[in-house]
């Protein structure tokens, strides 16, 4: 009788301490995958998802075939990850197929793009990632996972839970630096609240030692604009807090200068919350018309110039957050990603693999 292989078909890296973006799509997909895959996960960022393998287990029992296939699927999403399967296939020669996913707004290192072109399969995040790259197998978009993230039973009680009952709130959310464009969203507020008296802007996120200038400096603006009490940082939260915010928000902003894909918009659709992005990422790709609206990146005019008319039609505000809703969980689901993820495992596992289903 055949014993059942110590390793899964697939394992999954997250080899970095600190929770990151990367660390997010981790934990938010592996469980979609262990649907209709056994899913195993290298990691050093205590995620917590059960199945860990450590590198003596994968070491030990990597030369061992999976049940069903000759190989195994090894999933990279950094460069150190990517250099370590390789190792394990090239030189250690264990049957690994290795994958590995850019989401990178650029062209990737010359010590990276050599780790690429030995990958047996390379998915970007968006058109704008695959552009960059040498190859691209598959341009698969995150998803959102619609159960996590969902409007609010009643928005007002939600405001009202921080004082700000019976008004409207629109947010910015991620680390607070140029990049994200903090200074753009800002800069817009300024612009458009004098005129939108029942508006509040709230920014959420870590202001790193390195960026506390460019803090000073936002905030100075805001003081002179005699804004203080309308322009809220609210600081580095916890998950459940942000989500919180998403659903206390009627509009969310993201005016990033560059992006690698940039979750936010999507979680804010999930929300029930208006979409209003810059160019960068994934966005152009995602945001349409009916339910959400894209600035020229790096002007704060142009974000005005879409949040204005906005936030005067509070009527055609909810029915667009309402679309925006129903466009992130039919289009860009969690277990959309998933699935296609699973369906490149699969074809890189056997020629003749079934369809996997696409929620």
């Amino acid at each position: 009788m055949r014993m059942a292989p110590l390793l899964p078909e697939v394992v999954v890296t997250n080899l970095h301490r600190r929770y990151t973006g990367v660390s997010a799509t981790v934990m938010a997909l592996v469980a979609e995958q262990r649907r209709y895959l056994n899913v195993a996960v290298w990691d050093w960022g205590g995620l917590a998802l059960g199945g860990e393998v450590s590198f003596l287990q994968i070491l030990r029992w990597g030369w061992s075939s999976p049940s069903h296939w000759r190989w195994r699927v090894w999933h990279a999403r950094r460069d150190n990850e990517l250099f370590v399967g390789l190792l394990l296939r090239s030189l250690l020669r264990q049957p690994w197929k290795v994958v590995f996913t850019s989401a990178a707004p650029k062209r990737p290192s010359w010590w990276l793009r050599l780790l690429i072109r030995h990958c047996d399969a390379v998915i970007a995040t968006s058109p704008r990632s695959a552009d960059f790259l040498e190859r691209c197998d598959a341009v698969i978009f995150h998803g959102v996972d619609c159960q996590l993230f969902q409007p609010p039973a009643d928005r007002q009680a939600a405001l009202a839970e921080v004082g700000l009952a019976g008004r409207h709130v629109i947010g910015s959310y991620g680390r607070i630096r140029p990049s994200k464009g903090t200074d753009l969203f800002v800069d817009a507020l300024i612009q458009v609240l004098p005129c939108q008296p029942d508006w509040v802007g709230v920014i959420t996120g870590l202001c790193q030692r390195r960026d506390q200038a460019f803090l000073n400096v936002l905030l100075r603006r805001i003081a002179e604009a005699g804004l203080e009490e309308r322009i809220r940082f609210v600081g580095d939260l916890e998950q459940t807090e942000i989500r919180r915010w998403y659903q206390r928000a009627s509009i969310c902003v993201a005016a990033s200068r560059r992006e690698g894909f940039g979750l936010t918009p999507l979680e804010a659709m999930a929300s029930g919350c208006v979409p209003v992005t810059s160019q960068a990422g994934a966005w152009p790709w995602i945001i349409q018309p009916d339910f959400g609206a894209v600035f020229e990146s790096g002007s704060s005019t142009s974000l005005a110039a879409k949040l204005a008319p906005l936030m005067t039609n509070i009527e055609n505000l909810d029915h667009l957050a309402m679309v925006a809703r129903n466009a992130a969980s039919q289009q860009h689901s969690i277990q959309r990603e998933a699935s296609q993820l699973n369906q490149v495992y699969c074809d890189l596992l056997s020629a003749t693999s079934k369809l996997l289903p696409v929620p």
